[in-house]
């Protein structure tokens, strides 16, 4: 059986739809898929033996201009490269209009969830078979509940298997350390630069070194501000998602946000300890075998805000932060790292 899987972006959305694979891999015998992403998170479903095909699009650049020559001409290509292909079953897991739009360029029976569970309820009118899943639980639950529906299996009540081995990757020298995950697209995400500052010092004391980068100019400059100072801190090159997986795979702990590198850190099984503050890990924490979500306990979290509106004074900003100070998410690093 062939599956064309439509799953655009983003990075974390990609990690959450992988286990959904494993499941159908282990109810269907002989079963591949070809699946569509944005080119710039393409590396991801490769990692899964499931997948043969990597069928790229460019979804964040073509709707800032759907009628030009160059978005036209990309569209055709993509036709083409569809009807080279007949599938048993095209799966829009993106439920979105424009990744319904692109679905209907393959052959084959189209399927989605329904208009109480897409993203945008009018992405179903695309599909022939339409599918509920309730959206309040967690991403790679829904993903195995609309792949179990879709393919007609019993969803299996065994932890999620992402399929992607930590040994794939060629890991970084030898030596213990921990990398920071700091970079997060709202600012309400952003743990306290004084507490990674002082995260970077308790680890150090400890015998640690720290890896850190980003991914964009305002990344940059504030990685640099964590590192100053202090020796064991190693400021790292702006990575690409391989790069990352790699120095990820040396890494002792990794500490993050809510951010995608998390998510990646998590279904390669490293040992993560994730902050959510404004976000609610409930529907999108990083998981893995090793993985710890530390939520903040203040009264408006979580707000599920871009930005804290919170005006009380308070030692930090954003103000639900203060519950989760440096020292307790340096203690759930030991409790994952050496288990008590």
């Amino acid at each position: 059986m062939r599956v064309l899987l439509i799953k655009t972006s983003s990075m974390g959305d990609l990690i959450h739809t992988l286990p959904a694979l494993t499941d159908a891999g282990k109810a269907i015998p002989g079963i591949r898929f070809d699946w569509m992403s944005e080119d710039s998170f393409s590396e991801i479903p490769q990692w899964h033996p499931l997948v043969d095909r990597v069928i790229p699009v460019a979804l964040r650049r073509w709707r800032k201009a759907w009628f030009s020559k160059e978005t036209r001409s990309a569209l055709r290509d993509l036709r083409q490269t569809l009807n080279e292909q007949s599938y048993d079953l095209i799966l829009d897991a993106q439920g979105l209009v424009k990744s319904a739009f692109l679905s209907m360029f393959a052959k084959g029976q189209h399927a989605g969830l329904d208009f109480r569970s897409a993203r945008e309820p009018l992405a179903a009118l695309f599909y022939r078979h339409r599918y509920n899943v309730n959206f309040y639980q967690h991403a790679v639950v829904r993903m195995r509940r609309l792949f179990s529906l879709a393919l007609n299996y019993e969803m299996p009540a065994s932890l999620p298997d992402f399929g992607i081995k930590r040994e794939q990757f060629t890991a970084a020298a030898s030596e213990n350390y921990v990398v920071f995950l700091h970079g997060t697209t709202w600012p309400s995400k952003q743990w306290p630069e004084i507490y990674w500052k002082e995260l970077a010092r308790i680890a150090a004391q400890q015998g640690y070194r720290i890896k850190i980068s980003g991914g964009s100019d305002e990344e940059v400059v504030r990685a640099e501000r964590i590192a100053a100072g202090n020796p064991a801190v190693d400021l790292m090159p702006r990575l690409k998602i391989r790069q990352m997986a790699e120095l990820l795979s040396g890494a002792s702990a990794a500490v993050a946000v809510d951010t995608g590198f998390a998510h990646l850190a998590g279904a390669m099984n490293v040992p993560i300890v994730s902050i959510y503050g404004s976000t609610n890990p409930d529907y999108t924490g990083a998981l893995g075998d090793s993985s710890i979500l530390l939520r903040t306990d203040f009264p408006c979290s979580p707000c599920l805000s871009r930005i804290c509106t919170y005006r009380e004074p308070s030692a930090v900003t954003p103000a639900c932060y203060a519950t989760l100070p440096p020292e307790k998410v340096w203690g759930e690093v030991m409790n994952i790292v050496i288990p008590a």
